[in-house]
Order: C-alpha cells, then sequence, then structure tokens
C-alpha cells in the first residue's frame, strides 16, 4: 500500500501539475468554485458519453487546473471519435474480436483479417514508464488503426478509469496467449528482432499471426528496425503486435516517413503530443483520484506557487536520504525556486 500511495502522489505531481500550467486553487472542503469557468471536455478532446459518476476525475480535473493555452487540433479530435467507433466494434466481447483471437492459434496470417487489427500492451516496470509507454502505443495505434488492449494482471484497472466509451481497453484475462506474454523478451522466437536475425519473416510469404516487439533500452539493432519505414510496411500485415516496451518512443514515430504527415495534422504543436493524449487517456478511477483531491485539499490547496521535483533513489546507504534531501535544498535555494525562510 506504501508504493501505491507513494506512485499515486508522484502521479498527483507530474500529471496534475506539470502540464505547462498550475492547478486552480479549491476551496478547503474540496468543493470547486462554479463562478469559475471551465471546459470539462478539454477542447473537445474529451466525449460526453461517459457517466459521470463512474470516472468523477474524467471532468472534474478541469476545476483543478488552469484553462490549458494547447487546443486540440479538430483532426486530433475528429480522430479520437473515429478510434473510439473502432474500437466499440473490435473491443473484447464483439465478434470481431473472438474472430481474431482464433487466427492466433495459427502460425501464420491469414490475407483477409478484415479491418480488426490489435496491439497488446504488457504491463512491465513502474507506473512513469507504464504512463509513458502507454501514451506512446496508443498514438501508435491512432497512426496504423489499430485496437489498444491493456493488460490487467497487474495494477491498471484499479489505477485508470476506463478511456475508451462504451467498450474496454482491457485485455480478457482468458486471452490465448496470456499465458506467454511474460515470456516475450529479447531472445523470443516470435521476437520481430530474433525474426530478422534468423531470417524468419518478410514482406511475402512468412507473416506471423502475431509479433512481440522488444522496446527496452538493452534492444539490439534488429529490435530498433521497428523504426523504419520497410519494417513498418511488413509489420502492417501482422494482425497482433505484443509490445514489452518501457520507452517514451513518440519522437521516434516523427522519422518514419509514411507518418509524418498524418503526426502533423494531429500535433500541428509538436511539442504538445503527450500533453493532448495523457489529458485523454489517463483518469484516475474514483478510488484513486479521493487519495489525490484530498492530498490536494490538506498540503497544496493554499499554495500560491507549486512546485513539482521528482526524486529517484536507487540505493540506500545509511544517511543517504539525508544527503539527498540536502542536495534538493540547496539546488532550489541556489536557483531560488522555494522562498527563503529565517530557521
Amino acid at each position: 500500500m506504501i508504493t501505491i500511495v507513494t506512485c499515486l502522489l508522484l502521479w498527483l505531481l507530474s500529471i496534475f501539475i506539470i502540464f505547462n500550467h498550475q492547478l486552480h486553487n479549491a476551496t478547503t472542503n474540496g468543493s470547486t468554485d462554479s463562478r469559475k469557468p471551465r471546459d470539462k471536455l478539454l477542447g473537445r478532446l474529451l466525449t460526453e458519453e461517459f457517466d459521470e459518476d463512474s470516472c468523477l476525475s474524467r471532468y472534474q480535473s478541469s476545476f483543478y487546473r488552469k484553462p490549458s493555452p494547447y487546443k486540440p487540433s479538430r483532426y486530433l479530435v475528429s480522430k479520437l471519435r473515429s478510434y473510439e467507433m473502432l474500437h466499440k466494434r473490435c473491443g473484447p466481447g464483439t465478434k470481431a474480436y473472438k474472430k481474431a483471437t482464433e487466427s492466433l492459434g495459427e502460425n501464420y496470417s491469414s490475407k483477409s483479417v478484415g479491418e480488426c487489427r490489435y496491439i497488446v500492451w504488457i504491463a512491465v516496470y513502474g507506473l512513469g514508464n507504464r504512463l509513458l509507454t502507454l501514451a506512446s502505443l496508443f498514438l501508435y495505434a491512432l497512426l496504423t488503426d489499430r485496437i489498444m488492449l491493456v493488460d490487467q494482471r497487474k495494477d491498471i484497472k484499479d489505477l485508470l478509469c476506463e478511456p475508451f466509451p462504451g467498450t474496454s481497453w482491457l485485455l480478457p484475462l482468458d486471452f490465448t496467449l496470456t499465458d506467454q506474454l511474460d515470456s516475450f523478451d529479447r531472445e523470443s522466437p516470435r521476437c520481430y528482432g530474433t525474426m530478422l536475425k534468423n531470417h524468419a519473416i518478410n514482406s511475402t510469404t512468412i507473416i506471423p499471426s502475431y509479433l512481440c516487439l522488444y522496446l527496452i533500452p538493452d534492444y539490439v539493432d534488429h529490435d530498433k528496425m521497428f523504426f523504419c519505414e520497410k519494417d513498418q510496411l511488413l509489420i502492417r500485415q501482422v494482425p497482433w503486435l505484443v509490445f514489452n516496451s518501457n520507452l517514451y518512443f513518440i519522437p521516434s514515430l516523427w522519422l518514419i516517413p509514411s507518418f509524418q504527415s498524418e503526426l502533423s495534422k494531429l500535433f500541428p504543436q509538436k511539442e504538445t503530443v503527450f500533453h493532448h493524449l495523457a489529458r485523454y487517456l489517463f483518469h484516475p478511477t474514483n478510488h484513486v483520484w479521493g487519495m489525490i483531491t484530498r492530498s490536494y485539499n490538506a498540503y497544496l490547496s493554499r499554495a500560491d506557487e507549486r512546485l513539482g521535483i521528482q526524486v529517484r533513489v536507487f540505493s540506500k546507504p545509511a544517511g543517504y536520504f539525508r544527503h539527498v534531501m540536502d542536495q534538493i535544498l540547496a539546488c532550489t535555494q541556489r536557483e531560488k525556486l522555494l522562498p527563503e525562510v529565517s530557521v
């Protein structure tokens, strides 16, 4: 529980403060000021289809933030609505999903898989890595018209609300490959890099029914071919992609020629990609939102200025925490990030 609470408090700082704008001052009892203008749909980024009580944070978070200076493009809004409809047609529980999973029992793909192609996200590493990878995979799903399904065996369903209306992004626990997901590493025979190295895949005759993409910092040159144009042409033919990744690889997508025009229409301001995708995808569940708002009201609501600092400590020798705190205080004072106080 301590680990989860710590992650959530970090989430509060990173997702709700460090978005290029500050949180609004809330009243001490947690209520909001109805006189303040707000855009609960975030420039139509969000849809009105959801029941507000099912995920309070989805529409209430706008009470706690200043209006964003970055507006989503009309093209992005249209693309999100189109994706939501595609997810309804292809998501878990549909006939299309059932048909697509049946093909996983075959070694190679049929050429007639229809419009429903999938990305499976494996939950690896810490919460920050997961959020960055989810945003990256979702953008890749938008670019390639694939359905993103997330591994729910860990805590994702307890932390985040469903982002797509009328359907689910949770990969069913009875998914055909569930027992194999943890074995999809760099050496897996179904890993794209390994298949390239072994000449086990090509664009004309050998298209597997599913592929693992290994995008973790220890990946090798064959794995990195994922970011090459000709490899994307091959990968697009594979019905199921399973991603084992902890990287924020969105910048690399801009280097793939076939994606560049679409990306420019989706995000005319390149620096806003994560800003918009995170506000669309990541909505804490009601239990988590309660923890966040209580913490905010208790510690942050009365502050005129707020500063978020992420601290990562990988070793714990005696006295090390005190040393880290001394470094933080010295830095904030030297750079005049915090007011000077008399002790």
